[in-house]
């Protein structure tokens, strides 16, 4: 059944600042929200990418329909952004993104209607990486962390540091990255687990595909972060 509390909150678009500029979001905040789930994003999955943003605003909408607040954010200014889509390198850059993650964290902290709330990450493409990292540096900080289709093996040697439950969501037919992500998965000595969505490849476009990987998300995050 839909929480009609939860449907009642409108979207708000926030700025946060990211040493001389800012990064933009959407934050959405359920009147009961029982902890947040920071989207994790690169350039190339971020808020202006609309076949990236269905599928993750589905899986938003049933996380605030469960009482679970989101905030989707693109980890690059407006102006990276530009320089990405012709280089595609900062997308790569994971240090970089794991420290504009580390400071949305520590925004979100602060900000009145969210500050108090249990923290968790759901990752895609190379923001999982990021998110990783994060975790591995700020600990105590995170309590769950999801990805879905991404590249956690970006995150390299801070994989063993990780502490945060972490569960990685994978299409059963995007055969490029059923491997990375079953190499990170060994790599990891946290609480994990491996989910195969048969059938569903990279963009999760297929029928009932993103109703599993919303299924499997609200489940760890009530189990490891709702508690």
């Amino acid at each position: 059944m839909r929480n009609r509390a939860a449907l009642a909150i409108e979207d708000q678009l926030v700025a946060i600042p990211a040493g001389s500029q800012s990064l933009y979001g959407k934050l959405t905040v359920p009147l009961e929200s029982s902890g947040l789930i920071l989207f994790a994003q690169g350039s190339s999955s971020g808020l202006r990418n609309p076949r990236s943003r269905y599928a993750d605003r589905y899986v938003e909408r049933m996380l605030n329909e469960s009482n679970l607040a989101t905030l989707v954010v693109d980890l690059l200014t407006v102006e990276e952004q530009e320089i990405d889509l012709r280089t595609k390198r900062l997308r790569l850059n994971i240090a970089l993104l794991a420290e504009r993650l580390i400071g949305v964290a520590d925004w979100f902290t602060q900000y009145p209607d969210t500050k108090g709330l249990r923290l968790g990450y759901f990752g895609t493409d190379t923001g999982i990486a990021a998110a990783l990292e994060a975790a591995a540096v700020r600990a105590d900080q995170v309590g769950a962390i999801t990805s879905r289709g991404g590249r956690p093996d970006l995150a390299g040697a801070a994989l063993v540091r990780v502490s945060a439950p972490t569960l990685l969501i994978v299409g059963g037919n995007d055969l490029e990255a059923v491997k990375p992500n079953r190499d990170a998965f060994k790599q990891l000595k946290c609480e994990k687990q491996f989910a195969l969505v048969p059938g569903a490849t990279r963009s999760f476009e297929e029928p009932v595909a993103l109703d599993e990987v919303a299924a499997l998300a609200r489940r760890w995050y009530y189990r490891h972060l709702v508690g």
